[in-house]
């Protein structure tokens, strides 16, 4: 079942009620593998499931921040890829943060203030390897380090992303300003 907040997966034919950042992803009657995350409170037991390790890592990051619960993280993670919400927390964009319900500047100031510096253990070897390489090929044609940061704060860069692709949307991205 697919339902606008959560997904029933059923498995060894017993459904649990999963909540997913975005349930409309999956299709009924498919074969799917979830990264769960069981949430206890004293009166609730709830399932989170995401699509990777990643998405996990960086829910379970968001709900260890004060005044951060799993819906807020959840609601975070449904509207922005991995990569928006790290470059928002290293880049210490609050404004960000604000634009979704029920985070006010103070919980706002708090994700930037418990997760910056936290999110670079976690982040993909490969990804980091992609940026490093983007990095170096734009230095190499001689673009300054300042506009090399910019342009990377803008790149969405995930493991389907080839290099060739990331060096395109760099120079693209660059050529525009």
């Amino acid at each position: 079942e697919v339902c606008a907040t959560h997904i029933t997966l059923e498995c060894n034919n017993i459904g649990y009620m999963v909540k997913v950042p975005n349930p409309y992803q999956y299709e009924i009657d498919s074969s799917v593998t979830l990264y769960i995350h069981q949430n206890v409170r004293e009166d609730l037991i709830e399932l989170y499931g995401f699509s990777s390790h990643d998405e996990k890592q960086m829910f379970i990051n968001l709900i260890s921040v004060k005044g951060l619960g799993p819906k807020g993280a959840l609601a975070i993670l449904a509207s922005s890829t991995l990569n928006e919400i790290s470059s928002a927390i290293n880049s210490s964009n609050s404004k960000y943060f604000n634009s979704f319900p029920g985070i006010g500047s103070k919980i706002s100031g708090q994700i930037i203030l418990d997760l910056r510096g936290k999110l670079n253990k976690t982040k993909k070897n490969k990804d980091n390897e992609k940026i490093e390489n983007v990095t170096l090929a734009l230095k190499s044609l001689g673009y300054t380090s300042n506009e090399i940061k910019n342009v990377l704060n803008n790149l969405v860069i995930n493991e389907n992303t080839t290099l060739k692709d990331v060096v395109k949307n760099a120079l693209k991205l660059l050529k525009s300003k």
